[in-house]
């Protein structure tokens, strides 16, 4: 068996297909169980059982590296929507004068909605906030 195989290629080719199995599936557990399934039909059809070892320590990175895959995702994703979300922000400013003005928009924003019309945010405020 080459050296070169099972020390580089292997586990490069086990990061990559992980990272992508793990994009596909959205399950580390389940990117993890399949590739010690296939490393297990592998070991016992083109190895002797001394690649057993190999076959759960390639899953053990299997499992790395689908879970870094989706702590990575997520967190690119909660930066992406707070982002946006910062950027659609208004700034908000009450004074007396708007809370009267504000709770009538409210009564007639709450009217449109039963209504099936589109409803805006009253006085800036975001009450009616998605």
């Amino acid at each position: 068996m080459n050296t070169l195989l099972i020390f580089f290629a292997l586990p490069v080719a086990t990061v990559i297909l992980a990272i992508v199995l793990q994009k596909i599936l959205d399950n580390p557990l389940l990117v993890a169980a399949t590739f010690f399934a296939v490393y297990l039909i592998v070991a016992f059809a083109l190895f002797d059982t001394s690649f057993l070892v190999y076959t759960i320590l390639y899953t053990i990175l299997a499992y790395i590296s689908a879970t870094l895959t989706k702590v990575v995702c997520n967190l690119i994703k909660m930066l992406h929507n707070n982002c946006i979300y910062r950027m659609t922000e208004k700034p908000i400013s009450i004074s007396n004068a708007n809370l009267s003005n504000c709770n009538t928009n409210l009564i007639s924003e709450t009217n449109a909605v039963r209504n099936n019309a589109s409803a805006t945010s009253c006085c800036n405020c975001r009450c009616m906030r998605r």
